[in-house]
């Protein structure tokens, strides 16, 4: 006797259950955002420059991008977006940045706040500062980006245009910005641990005048040195 189940059913196949649109496009999004996350964290970010501290090199109104792993790569200690310590700063294969180098750092008197300043000091430098004039280890410092915009026999500031002699310790950096009257940094606050480095600031890739209400289009692409 002919068993007919064999040719009057369909052939049964395996089928994957398919997933919803909505869990498809969360998925998506928690990559991508895992993904950032971890570009940000360990490659590469974006800032946004403030202030005139680093005039003329940076204006403000410019959006950088700044390398993160040049000085070795940083452990995470903070709760992404919220700014909350969870350990002191562990560094990975830490290299100490070249002197003109450009780097964002956590301001050590706030560590929420960033700030970008131009390596002028490094570990062992006897550094001083006479008249504006930079001396390292007794030789004067020939920084061509460093602006001046008053002059040091007008009224000469103690600690701007007169500072140290100080000796940099190991560790860390002296920090300056290159728009030197109108700068808080290591003349004011002190050395920099290098610890507390974030980056290395690499070129810029977009620019608004907030003044005149403009994009810079020239400032583009701009590489930092």
């Amino acid at each position: 006797m002919t068993n007919k189940a064999n040719y009057d059913s369909p052939a049964e196949e395996t089928q994957v259950p398919k997933k919803s649109l909505t869990r498809e496009y969360t998925e998506a999004i928690l990559i991508a955002l895992l993904l950032a996350l971890l570009i940000r964290t360990f490659i590469i970010q974006a800032f946004k420059i403030p202030s005139g501290s680093m005039e003329t090199t940076l204006l403000i109104g410019d959006h950088i991008l700044v390398s993160k792993f040049p000085y070795g790569t940083h452990i995470p200690n903070e709760i992404p977006f919220l700014n909350i310590k969870l350990f002191d700063d562990i560094i990975l294969f830490p290299k100490a940045p070249a002197r003109g180098d450009i780097i964002v750092f956590k301001f050590p008197k706030d560590e929420t706040r960033d700030f970008i300043k131009r390596v002028i000091g490094l570990p062992g430098d006897l550094l001083e500062v006479r008249r504006q004039k930079v001396y390292i280890n007794g030789k004067p410092y020939e920084d061509f980006h460093a602006r001046h915009t008053e002059s040091p026999e007008d009224s000469p500031l103690v600690p701007r245009d007169d500072f140290g002699p100080i000796l940099v310790p190991d560790g860390h950096v002296f920090v300056m910005g290159d728009n030197r009257e109108n700068s808080q940094d290591s003349r004011y606050w002190g050395y920099l641990d290098m610890k507390k480095i974030r980056g290395k600031a690499l070129m810029i890739y977009w620019s608004w005048d907030q003044i005149k209400t403009w994009v810079r289009f020239e400032r583009f692409g701009k590489i930092l040195e």
